[in-house]
């Protein structure tokens, strides 16, 4: 198998925020977008993000009215305290403060319109 592009999708009461959330403070651009649909894409992320309406007929019926809930987007950063420091003068909400866990993992976390845990990662050392 060779696997040509990856995607995480979410299903979101309102995907056009959530995809306005990731183009302003986090610097996705919109691929594709249709009425309940917002693809995004960064080149330098190794993924897109795909934010759909939930209650959408073309999901599986088990799946439409599930909402993106336990899910973390996760992105790793260069410098985490700048990104920190730019999303609080942009006025987003920090969610989880800059927590150091005791194997490295330093993260902070931020939520999007729909409440989509969006996370920024680094390591020490």
């Amino acid at each position: 198998m060779k696997i040509s592009a990856s995607a995480v999708s979410l299903n979101v009461a309102d995907p056009e925020a959530s995809g306005a959330f990731l183009v302003e403070h986090f610097g996705f651009e919109q691929v594709m977008t249709a009425d309940g649909f917002v693809s995004l894409a960064r080149e330098d992320a190794g993924m897109s993000v795909v934010f759909l309406r939930t209650g959408l007929e073309s999901l599986p019926t088990d799946q439409r009215d599930e909402h993106a809930a336990g899910l973390i987007l996760a992105f790793v950063v260069d410098d985490l305290e700048g990104e920190l420091a730019r999303l609080e003068s942009e006025g987003v909400t920090i969610t989880m403060p800059l927590t150091v866990e005791p194997w490295g993992e330093r993260a902070f976390q931020v939520r999007d319109p729909n409440r989509v845990i969006v996370q920024l990662v680094d390591w020490e050392g």
